[in-house]
């Protein structure tokens, strides 16, 4: 059983390479995606608008 992306642990890698680390927002984002299994940002925000529609995980 898989276990939903940590939005708060996302948004605050997010923040911190963003703001510690100069990255434009995009790039952070992906960063923050990277670090909990996905490709990017994309990937992630995808999974989690698919998981909020299916109301729960799709096989």
């Amino acid at each position: 059983m898989m276990v939903p992306p940590d939005i708060d642990a996302f948004e605050e890698r997010a923040a911190i390479a963003e703001f510690d680390g100069g990255l434009p927002r995009a790039e952070a984002e992906d960063v923050a995606a990277q670090d909990q299994g996905f490709i990017s940002a994309q990937f992630y925000w995808q999974w989690l608008a698919d998981y909020v529609v299916n109301k729960g995980y799709s096989a």
